[in-house]
C-alpha cells in the first residue's frame, strides 16, 4: 500500500497536566462541489468554515534527516492543490521534540464527502506525479486522529492565507486528553464551562476543541485511529516562551483557587500528550 498523508488524584489542576506530563504523540479531495475554494478582494484564498466538519490530525514519521525536503515538497505541490478541491488545510508542522516528524492538520466540509474527496485527490494526475517522491520520504503515516469539534462552533473558525505567500510564523500547541468514558461524560462539559476560560485568561487562547469522530472510515485506503477516547484542544502562540508563561499563570492561579473550577475532575485514562509544533511557511495556523 502505498504511503499517504494520510490527574493521579481525584482532581488535578490544568497547568500540571499540561506541563508536568508532555510527551509526543508518534501520530488527505474533492468536497461536495458547493464547497469550492473562494477569493476575497485581497486576492487571498478563504475556505469557510462548515456546519458539519470533521478534521484529521495526521503525524507522520518521516526518514532521518528527509523533514525539510518533505515539507519543501509538501508545500509547494499539496497545499494549494488541495485546497482548490475545497478543503482546508489548516495547518503545516515541524515537531519541535522530534526531527523527523511532520504534523499536518486538514478539514472536510462532511464526513459523507471524505471519502469522494479522498479518491478525487489520491486518483487525479497531481498526486500520481508526485507519489514516488512523497513516500520515499515516509516511514510512517498511519498515525492519524479523526476529529469532529466538541461541541457546535468550537471547531477551528476560517483562516485566511494568501495564495502563493507565506503565513505568519508562530507555534501550535496540540493537547490530546486520553479519557476514561466518552468526552461528553464529564470532560468536554467541564472544558466547555470551565477549563477554556480558565486557560483563555491565563494567556492560551483556544482556537478549537475536539473529540474522536466514530463514524466508519469510508476510505480505508488511509488508516486512522478510532475508537479512542480522546478530547483535542488547540492553542496558537507567537513563541513558546509565550506559553510556558501562560501555562505558569494557569499553575498560580489554580494554587490560590484550588477546590474552584480550575480543578479537573480525575478523568484521564493516560498522562496528556502535548505536541509542540512549528508552523511552515504555508500554514494557515
Amino acid at each position: 500500500m502505498d504511503h499517504e498523508f494520510c490527574e493521579a488524584a481525584s482532581v488535578k489542576i490544568i497547568g500540571e497536566t499540561i506541563m508536568s506530563r508532555r510527551t509526543v504523540i508518534a501520530g488527505s479531495v474533492a468536497a461536495v462541489a458547493t464547497a469550492a475554494v473562494g477569493k476575497t478582494a485581497s486576492g487571498a484564498a478563504v475556505v469557510p468554515a462548515v456546519a458539519d466538519p470533521v478534521i484529521e490530525l495526521r503525524q507522520y514519521k518521516l526518514n532521518t534527516g528527509r523533514r525539510d525536503a518533505f515539507i519543501t515538497l509538501f508545500d509547494r505541490e499539496f497545499v494549494d492543490s488541495q485546497e482548490k478541491l475545497g478543503m482546508r488545510l489548516l495547518g503545516q508542522f515541524r515537531d519541535m521534540d522530534d526531527p523527523n516528524r511532520f504534523t499536518w492538520i486538514r478539514e472536510f466540509p462532511t464526513m459523507a464527502g471524505r471519502a469522494a474527496s479522498l479518491t478525487e485527490f489520491y486518483t487525479g494526475p497531481l498526486w500520481l506525479a508526485h507519489r514516488n517522491e512523497a513516500n520515499s520520504m515516509i516511514d510512517d503515516n498511519d498515525n492519524v486522529l479523526l476529529l469532529k469539534p466538541s461541541a457546535e462552533g468550537l471547531g477551528f473558525r476560517p483562516v485566511e492565507r494568501r495564495l502563493g505567500q507565506p503565513a505568519k510564523s508562530g507555534f501550535m500547541v496540540a493537547t490530546v486528553h486520553y479519557l476514561w468514558k466518552a468526552p461528553k461524560e464529564g470532560f468536554s462539559p467541564f472544558f466547555e464551562t470551565s477549563g477554556r476560560s480558565a486557560l483563555e485568561r491565563a494567556g492560551a487562547r483556544v482556537l478549537g476543541s475536539y473529540i474522536g469522530e466514530n463514524r466508519p472510515n469510508e476510505f480505508p485506503r488511509l488508516p486512522v485511529r478510532q475508537g479512542e477516547k480522546v478530547f483535542v484542544w488547540f492553542t496558537h502562540v507567537d513563541s513558546m516562551a509565550d506559553y510556558e508563561r501562560a501555562m505558569s499563570a494557569l499553575r498560580g492561579r489554580a494554587a490560590v483557587k484550588r477546590g474552584s473550577q480550575m480543578l479537573m475532575p480525575d478523568l484521564e485514562e493516560r498522562p496528556a500528550q502535548v505536541l509542540r509544533l512549528k508552523s511552515t511557511p504555508r500554514s494557515r495556523l
